[in-house]
């Protein structure tokens, strides 16, 4: 039987948050994991989210069949017209800019854009990521260090001019100078970005000339979105910290590449507050997906035990002090069967 209980100031309060969470926007790269994206799709889903996906042109035809069923049922999904995307290509940031301004034109209600690549996962539930970013809006969060000063090391990708080929990159690269009156900064492709954030690097013309110099750089992905905003007024906004949970390790090609995450990482990816982690492959660890999956159900227990499901949604203040249906039935799962050591936040 459902029971009736008088609504508290917090329970009002929690109410009004729900009314204003944020939407979010994910743009998402299938590069050549099809299967482990729809784990991924899985985890990072809620109904009032956006998903846009992009499938490189050179995936399997096969694999983009099987994806584009697997979404078939899902209205809020849709799809980037695919190009080709190589590592270390101003491609790769314009796969980033298409995405963001189809998004924005498509008119869709969001607040936030989140970028993914399919050996990417989610550390915490769909609930815990909007909260976070309830309570973080008008915050942009990217790595972003002066390029000078920090990564001098990197300086050889922008002051050489690269021509991408189909097989890499033509000829010996030549000298050019720096663009005047701008500090260079770099970071990862990986972020999140406000809506404000991501109508300025589409619509403003200031952003056009920053466009004409990464065009020819090599890792741009790294840098490009870094250097628009920190010489911009959003760089008062923009929080160092992509909050994904990477652990780097020596390469033979690049100085550090991120390690392939397995179950032995589990304790590490817990630590700290990230929202995502990358990157994992399905094919060396199989296992690690499954106990964050595993992780998301009892962080999701765990956020649902701390809110209140409304079955009457007051619509005017007077309705605000009745008394309201509250089941808790819906709120915990009795028959739930989850891992005890991930809801005691032990291995």
């Amino acid at each position: 039987m459902t029971q009736r209980l008088d609504i508290t100031k917090a329970q009002s309060f929690h109410f009004r948050i729900l009314e204003r969470r944020p939407k979010i926007a994910y743009f998402i790269m299938v590069q050549g994991f099809p299967q482990q994206f729809k784990r991924l799709f899985k985890a990072i889903y809620h109904p009032e989210n956006h998903y846009l996906i992009h499938i490189n042109q050179k995936t399997d035809i096969n694999a983009k069949e099987d994806i584009k069923t697997f979404l078939a049922d899902y209205s809020n999904s849709y799809f980037l017209k695919s190009t080709t995307i190589d590592i270390g290509k101003y491609n790769m940031v314009q796969s980033q800019l298409n995405g963001i301004e189809y998004l924005l034109n498509r008119c869709l209600k969001w607040d936030f854009f989140i970028n993914l690549s399919d050996q990417d996962f989610p550390l915490k539930s769909q609930d815990s990521i909007l909260d976070f970013l309830h309570r973080n809006r008008g915050k942009n969060f990217m790595k972003v260090v002066s390029q000078v000063r920090v990564r001098p090391d990197t300086l050889n990708r922008i002051e050489n001019y690269f021509q991408g080929i189909d097989i890499g990159f033509s000829g010996i690269p030549f000298k050019r100078s720096f663009m005047k009156n701008v500090i260079l900064y770099v970071g990862e492709q990986w972020m999140i970005l406000t809506r404000t954030c991501c109508e300025f690097i589409c619509y403003s013309p200031e952003v056009k000339k920053f466009e004409d110099f990464y065009h020819n750089t090599l890792n741009a992905d790294k840098s490009f979105f870094q250097t628009v905003l920190m010489n911009t007024s959003f760089k008062e906004i923009v929080i160092n910290n992509d909050k994904r949970a990477v652990i780097w390790i020596a390469d033979r090609d690049a100085k550090l590449k991120p390690k392939t995450l397995t179950e032995s990482d589990f304790d590490f990816l817990m630590q700290e507050e990230n929202l995502f982690a990358r990157k994992f492959n399905e094919r060396v660890d199989e296992f690690i997906l499954h106990t964050l999956e595993e992780a998301l159900i009892a962080d999701q227990v765990t956020n649902n035990a701390n809110s209140i499901d409304f079955n009457l949604i007051p619509t005017t203040d007077t309705e605000m002090k009745k008394s309201i249906s509250l089941d808790k039935e819906t709120i915990i799962n009795p028959s739930a069967q989850l891992n005890k050591r991930l809801l005691n936040g032990s291995k």
